[in-house]
């Protein structure tokens, strides 16, 4: 009776202990959205939040101050379709690669050396993009910028290059076999099948890691800041300096900006554009996943 009641107490004792790291998650989670709200009202209380969302000049650390978000949402959208330019269709030819033309002993040495490249710092990227990808891309364009988007948009494709892969190549090898053999059954070809029945089958594992992965590259931090440079302006052009959000808040957060003053403010309201895109972009990859998923019996 005495072991029965320890192993009680021992079960309760676990089952507290897990129910507290849960909740630490989540008291951490709403700390920081307070934060960034909290922050966020404050800023708004001296900008209007018109001009911060549809004005195209900005400069907080300037006289005249002009606090429009739009170029650096530009740029940070800049790097994320450049960078989903060169990760998605690399990444789903290397999912379907691996998921139904490797064989076992390239797929164990493949699979891991691609995943290797999530586990590179991405400061590291940084200085490959500014020392290896920008001057391949002067020699081809000279009158390319020293920091450019192009260089920065490829360096972060290559990063979620693995996201997209490793994701999509997990849910094409869910597809059960027995569509693959009706597909063989009938005299489909292995591009047939790979094209035609097992991608369209994974479709919804395949689109969340692809809205997964241009999170990420919205998210990137480092490696932008080294590359892109921190020049906000609105412009189109790969080959000139631009700045994204996260690299305006690396910059401002460096430790030369008053505390408390509107130009520190100002990093807690571009990171509440940031977290609300990040945010509808994860809404989005779920409910694609779970209106779009096969479910096999």
């Amino acid at each position: 009776m005495d072991r029965l009641r320890i192993q009680r107490i021992r079960e309760l004792a676990i089952e507290k202990t897990l129910f507290l790291c849960a909740l630490v998650s989540v008291l951490t989670t709403m700390g920081i959205v307070l934060v960034l709200v909290f922050e966020t009202l404050s800023f708004f209380e001296e900008v209007p939040i018109l001009e911060f969302l549809t004005g195209t000049t900005w400069a907080p650390s300037f006289r005249p101050q002009h606090f429009g978000v739009l170029p650096l949402i530009n740029g940070t959208l800049m790097i994320a379709l450049g960078a989903a330019v060169i990760a998605l269709p690399l990444g789903i030819a290397s999912a379907i690669y691996l998921s139904e033309y490797a064989k076992p002993g390239v797929k164990a040495v493949v699979k891991p050396v691609l995943e290797i490249l999530a586990g590179i710092p991405t400061v590291v990227y940084g200085y490959f993009a500014i020392s290896f990808i920008t001057p391949l891309i002067r020699e081809v364009v000279p009158g390319t910028n020293i920091f450019n988007a192009a260089s920065a948009s490829i360096v972060v494709g290559i990063m979620i290059l693995p996201m997209v892969s490793s994701l999509s190549e997990d849910a094409m090898r869910s597809v059960p076999g027995a569509l693959r053999e009706g597909a063989y059954a009938l005299g489909s070809t292995k591009f047939d099948v790979s094209t035609k029945i097992v991608v369209p089958a994974a479709l919804s594992g395949i689109i969340a890691s692809f809205i997964l992965a241009i999170s990420r590259a919205i998210g990137e931090t480092m490696a932008v800041t080294l590359a892109a440079g921190a020049t906000a302006k609105m412009t189109l052009n790969f080959f000139e300096s631009i700045q994204t959000m996260t690299a305006y808040i690396v910059q401002v957060s460096l430790g030369d900006t008053p505390y408390g003053s509107i130009e520190y403010r100002t990093i807690f309201a571009v990171g509440a554009v940031l977290f609300v895109m990040t945010f509808i972009m994860n809404i989005a990859s779920m409910w694609i996943k779970n209106r779009y998923r096969e479910v096999y019996t």
